[in-house]
């Protein structure tokens, strides 16, 4: 059985969300999935197949909740193009490019820790 939204565990959650933004950043982009779709994007527009193509074990399934979840969020745009066969490309909006140098810092973290982790 899944947590209710009335939980205690979700009311703890959006507390500690209201009163700390950075436990509300990283709820944001936390999950499998948001951070490679964001650092996918980092460098500019995508269609839906070139981001599947860039993302290891993504299902469509899981892409496009994904993608929706983030536009939701204003994380992304969607722009649907009326053409034969239909086009859709998707970018960060300007809150979304706000994450580009997170996601470097992110990379650099990432080789530092893994060095001093396989040399402990």
């Amino acid at each position: 059985m899944g947590i209710k939204e009335s939980s205690t565990n979700h009311e703890n959650k959006k507390g500690l969300e209201q009163s700390c933004s950075e436990i509300y950043a990283v709820n944001l982009i936390s999950g499998r999935w948001i951070l490679s779709i964001c650092y996918c994007l980092k460098r500019g527009k995508l269609r839906f197949s070139e981001l599947k193509d860039s993302i290891p074990n993504i299902s469509e399934r899981m892409l496009t909740m994904q993608l929706k979840k983030m536009e939701e969020e204003k994380l992304i745009l969607k722009k649907v193009y009326a053409e034969v066969p239909p086009r859709t490309e998707y970018e960060l909006t300007e809150i979304g490019k706000e994450l580009i140098p997170v996601l470097d810092h992110l990379e650099v973290w990432g080789k530092n820790h893994k060095k001093i982790k396989n040399t402990l």
